[in-house]
């Protein structure tokens, strides 16, 4: 079989609806599995048939495909075979089929992904701390589902809602991202809130894939209905236009964490990647915090200095996260955390959930990416509009090309942050749509079980792998919450 086709799958034995009604998908009955990353094509489509003959011998996922799952299809015709297929993939087993759809053809022996994996993987809450997809509906789409339906395949992103959904992901946190050189232009707030906007109305264009959560117990509720809990994070600060009440406003819409920075230094607070003028949070940085503190909202020090991390860590008293954020041990990227701050958080009860950027996971691919902000910066100050930054950053990347890493490489990332803080405090934080380069196995959202599978392989415990994709992050959050009902 070549990679990058589509192969079909068949269901090993029938599975009834998770909840209500009374209809199960056929044994024999034939889906549509997606290769992992690739092109698919104008027949990229969900296709189901019931029932048909196995015509050739079946055999687990096989290598080179995200999941031992399938695409499920979102815009089916009735209700009840939405269902029926978000029920079997997640109560299911489906084996891949030795036959390329119009092709047959011997498929490898090795498993893609264990059946141990997978069922593993299926009843843990998978909960992604990042994910960019609303600034590339934005972007892309015009801010229009109709223009970017991601009911549909979308090859050319990583994500849209059938790999979502096969990927096994419970809980996404949706990433509320605009330029940073707005907080110099004006406009910061604004974006934010239209992105904020484009998020809600997602939820709603798809309510059978999605549900908003603003709690800890709405995540749990709401992936026991079978969707996907959706929850905001604002990405940097300088959304906040130096106003508390703003930051109120956000946490009203349901957003739940916010990242202090992203690439350039605020009026009150360090990026990692800027040049510093405050040597961590200015006292108004403090104020943000202790508000964020006072609400339940978690603090989320990706992209600040170590300076600012330093503050945090000692300000706070609520459990902080690093929503996508690896191991600067492994990765000498200023964007990634030092050892020194992995146990202070640690001792803050705190999550690092590792991001899967190449240029953040690879030695080789940190020093590469080292100056790539810089170029960023430098593409905004001279007004550039996004269309023009996408494509000069292609054109970098070309020119400065970074080793990808594998599956392997994220999972040394999650081996030395459980080393030094505990495996407690490590998470999953992809950063999809938001990156350029992915590691291989790990290209889009549907690759998720590639994690627990390579998890698995090393010796880790069904409990701590079900703590790194999900329960930790979620302790955090309920650590939050119980800050703000308990002031001091």
């Amino acid at each position: 079989m070549t990679k990058g086709r589509w192969t079909t799958a068949r269901v090993v034995r029938p599975f009834g609806l998770s909840s209500g009604g009374g209809a199960a998908l056929p044994s024999g009955a034939r889906v549509v599995l997606a290769p992992c990353g690739r092109a698919r094509g104008p027949d990229a489509r969900f296709r189901l048939a019931l029932p048909v003959a196995d015509r050739s011998r079946s055999l687990r996922s096989p290598p080179g495909y995200c999941s031992a799952g399938f695409q499920p299809g979102i815009r089916l015709v009735t209700l009840v075979t939405r269902v029926v297929i978000l029920a079997v993939l997640v109560l299911g087993e489906v084996q891949a089929v030795a036959q390329e759809t119009g092709e047959a053809g011997a498929v490898g022996e090795r498993a893609a992904v264990s059946e141990a994996a997978l069922r593993l993987h299926r009843s843990a809450l998978v909960v992604d701390g990042h994910n960019d997809l609303p600034w590339k509906i934005r972007e892309k789409g015009r801010s229009s589902f109709a223009v970017l339906d991601i009911s549909k395949p979308q090859p050319q992103l990583h994500t849209d809602l059938p790999r979502l959904v096969s990927g096994g992901v419970g809980a996404q946190f949706w990433s509320v991202w605009v330029p940073p050189d707005l907080e110099k232009k004006g406009g910061a707030t604004r974006t934010a809130l239209e992105q904020i906007d484009i998020v809600q109305r997602m939820i709603r264009q798809y309510p059978d894939v999605l549900e908003q959560a603003y709690s800890a117990a709405d995540v749990v509720a709401i992936r026991a209905r079978g969707k996907v809990a959706s929850l905001i994070g604002i990405e940097g600060g300088h959304t906040l236009e130096n106003s508390l009440g703003v930051l109120r406003v956000f946490y009203g819409l349901g957003a739940r964490y916010l990242t202090l920075t992203h690439t350039d230094t605020t009026q009150w607070a360090d990026s990692a990647t800027d040049a510093p003028r405050h040597g961590g949070l200015t006292e108004f940085g403090e104020q943000v915090v202790q508000e964020m503190n006072r609400l339940g909202m978690l603090v989320d020090i990706s992209h600040v200095s170590v300076e600012t991390m330093h503050d945090v860590l000692r300000i706070s008293r609520a459990p902080v996260i690093a929503s996508h954020s690896s191991a600067f041990a492994l990765a000498a990227h200023p964007r990634n955390i030092p050892d020194e701050v992995l146990l202070k958080i640690r001792d803050n009860d705190g999550v690092v959930m590792v991001n899967f950027f190449s240029g953040f996971i690879h030695p080789e691919g940190a020093r590469v990416a080292m100056n790539m902000f810089d170029v960023l910066r430098k593409l905004r100050a001279e007004n550039a509009a996004e269309a023009e930054i996408t494509s000069a950053m292609e054109k970098w990347h070309k020119e400065n090309p970074m080793p990808r890493g594998n599956v392997a490489t994220v999972v040394d990332h999650i081996d030395h942050i459980a080393k030094v803080a505990g495996i407690d405090h490590v998470g999953l934080g992809s950063d999809f749509d938001g990156i350029s380069i992915t590691p291989e196995g790990l290209e889009d959202v549907s690759c998720f079980p590639h994690l627990t599978q390579e998890m698995l392989r090393r010796g880790y415990g069904e409990e701590q792998v079900r703590k790194v994709l999900g329960e930790n992050v979620m302790r955090a959050l309920r650590g939050a919450e119980a800050v703000a009902a308990n002031p001091p």
